[in-house]
């Protein structure tokens, strides 16, 4: 395995971000896939575990976002925190246990699921999955705060993290990052049967960096193969690197010093493992980086991708000449399809992070397929970080109209 270290000062700053703001915060090819719904089976039990974490006040929620003018005024429910366990397939399809949190407003009412995918998470950072409930993750402000808003949010650790933490986590992987957070929502679903939770049959679905990717993922496998289980109400993507054959040619391609090589080795490490590839990281990466990428695998890695890549990984991807990667990258390509359910793509325009291409090249192939609910919302001048706070108050104001 030659995971390599992520940018931590960044990626800390992004949780760091998600933390402080605390506002109402498969494969896939060139043809369409027609969905396929699901035939009748007998019903399979997924939620295995159900663990109270707290119970929050709006006092105590309104707290944490102290010095956010009139984000207080979005509390309206005390919310229930806990943990679940429940049962999803690894990649390799054998059954594992994995978990997440689940938020609940303490009301009557019935609400909306809301199913919310975390962005990343790095190597080191296993205490801010969801499912810890820690001060420096993601879900503990602007995901509460959503919540007491009127929304039962399910939260998925992912493979990886959690229950799950002795697996290595298969980042950017589209169809375990979408079987993992579909069945948390089943799990939540049986949850809310059990204790009497009342849902009023609307799902929507918000993520932004890999939780964009994971949003994404997961409205293609609902619609396309279970769209009697949970029809899709809405959903909105952040900055998602939805793309993945262009942005491997953008990076093998590039001359200019890149900031997120880091995290496209670990792309590379999980690909090469998920599709039985099993290359040497000599193969990938020159030396002396292969050699400490093999012994040390948070080792630094250069920004250059033709100091960092070799020549021949490179130019047989650029001339379409590496099969295996090439067929894996097109697994996870999940730009080109058509969504039924309103989709608002939200991207930063200066993203040096995940490069604009990604949600545009998503937009015009959707378009292109007659996806007439698909729009795009440019982040003017925000990069992968700064755009944060806008995707945040402008998504959360799209699944509104809903």
């Amino acid at each position: 395995m030659f995971l390599k270290k992520l940018d931590f000062r960044r990626l800390r700053l992004t949780l760091i971000l998600w933390a402080g703001l605390g506002v109402a915060a498969g494969s896939s090819c060139s043809k369409e896939t027609s969905p396929q719904p699901e035939a009748p089976v007998a019903v399979e039990t997924h939620l295995l575990t159900s663990t109270l974490i707290g119970e929050y006040s709006p006092t105590a929620l309104t707290s944490r976002v102290s010095g956010i003018p009139l984000a207080g005024a979005l509390v309206r429910y005390p919310i229930r925190v806990y943990k679940l366990t429940y049962t999803t397939r690894n990649t390799d399809g054998q059954q594992i246990t994995a978990s997440g949190a689940l938020l609940v407003p303490v009301t009557t009412q019935a609400l909306p699921l809301l199913s919310y995918q975390h962005g990343t998470i790095s190597p080191d950072g296993e205490d801010r999955a969801p499912s810890y409930y820690s001060a420096s993750s993601e879900v503990y402000s602007a995901v509460s705060l959503l919540a007491s808003t009127g929304y039962v949010v399910s939260v998925p650790d992912y493979i990886g993290y959690g229950a799950s933490k002795a697996l290595p986590h298969p980042y950017e992987h589209a169809a375990s990052l979408a079987s993992a957070s579909l069945d948390m929502m089943r799990a939540v679903k049986e949850f809310c049967e059990k204790e009497k939770v009342a849902l009023n049959k609307k799902n929507f679905l918000l993520g932004y960096s890999e939780g964009g990717y994971a949003t994404m993922a997961l409205h293609k496998l609902i619609e396309e193969k279970f769209p009697t289980e949970f029809a899709v109400t809405a959903s909105a993507p952040g900055a998602g690197a939805y793309h993945k054959t262009a942005f491997a040619n953008y990076i093998l391609g590039s001359n200019q010093d890149l900031s997120f090589l880091s995290s496209y080795v670990w792309v590379l490490d999980t690909y090469n493992r998920v599709y039985n590839i099993n290359r040497a990281p000599s193969y990938y990466f020159n030396q002396p980086w292969a050699t400490q990428l093999q012994a040390n695998p948070f080792s630094d890695v250069p920004e250059t991708p033709s100091d960092l890549f070799t020549t021949t990984f490179r130019t047989t991807i650029l001339n379409k000449t590496d099969a295996p990667m090439a067929a894996a990258f097109r697994d996870n390509d999940i730009h080109d399809w058509q969504p039924k359910a309103p989709l608002a793509l939200f991207h930063g325009t200066a993203d040096d992070y995940v490069p604009y291409f990604n949600s545009e090249d998503a937009y015009k192939a959707m378009r292109a397929r007659g996806a007439t609910q698909v729009t795009l919302h440019p982040i003017r001048g925000g990069n992968h970080f700064t755009s944060i706070t806008q995707y945040t108050l402008e998504a959360l104001g799209f699944i509104s109209q809903y």
